[in-house]
């Protein structure tokens, strides 16, 4: 299984912290967030190698930071070339662009870089080996309008995914994708044919709106601290968290 950190993004919303710096690497409680993510995937035996796509902004940074942090794992940092918010791939369009650059063909895990959680990620190697499916880690935001910013998805009784809705002006629950999910080999020609296909590449919940009508897909509710690191006020809660 291969690793894919998505970290190329421009962190805007957090300007002007993160206008010389990547998201990924802003610190909390004096660890950059990525340091606590790659802790997570340094448990898991399956992953037998780690890819961190970044942009040709803060490529450099990456670089720097890899050759300070010692990893047992192998680590690649991909350069996806975008130079600007405007012209980005977005979230499926970088996993798309490193499936491509790494040859990948794999089981893929895959995490959004700006994530700050609690929770082990073995629990969710478990549950794709138990299903032998595509399989995404859901947080309750337990507010409706917070859900609104969110992929919110809707599961049955048995934890399979029976509804998806990308930023709904009306969520139907208020479980979201926490962007942490696990796809199988057979899927990856799937997620490579939408991406060519769809237009909207920005985000990878737009693939999963449709691969769940075509697939199983299963899904474990975390009660564990998650953070979606996007906002100084988020920041800052982190910050205060982590520091206890």
């Amino acid at each position: 299984m291969k690793a894919i950190i998505l970290a190329a993004g421009y962190g805007t919303r957090l300007y002007p912290l993160t206008e010389n710096m990547p998201k990924p690497l802003v610190t909390v409680a004096g660890k950059p967030i990525l340091n606590y993510t790659l802790e997570k995937v340094k448990a898991l035996d399956n992953v037998d190698e780690v890819f961190i796509i970044t942009n040709a902004k803060f490529h450099p940074h990456m670089m720097s930071w890899k050759n300070t942090f010692p990893f047992p794992k192998p680590i690649t940092i991909v350069n996806d070339g975008t130079k600007s918010n405007e012209d980005r791939l977005g979230s499926l369009g970088d996993i798309h662009f490193t499936l491509n650059s790494g040859n990948i063909a794999d089981d893929i895990l895959v995490i959004a870089g700006d994530n700050l959680f609690d929770f082990s990620l073995q629990p969710l190697v478990d549950l794709f080996h138990k299903h032998k499916s595509s399989v995404v880690y859901l947080y309750d935001v337990k507010d409706y309008t917070l859900a609104k910013l969110y992929g919110v998805v809707g599961i049955n009784k048995d934890h399979k995914m029976i509804a998806f809705s990308e930023k709904p002006s009306r969520p139907a629950s208020t479980l979201i994708s926490t962007g942490v999910y696990i796809y199988p080999q057979k899927v990856i020609p799937l997620l490579r044919d939408f991406a060519v296909m769809n237009n909207n590449t920005d985000n990878v919940g737009n693939f999963l709106e449709v691969l769940h009508r075509r697939q199983d897909v299963y899904c474990i509710v975390s009660d564990n601290l998650w953070f979606d690191i996007g906002s100084i006020e988020v920041l800052k809660a982190a910050e205060e968290l982590y520091s206890q």
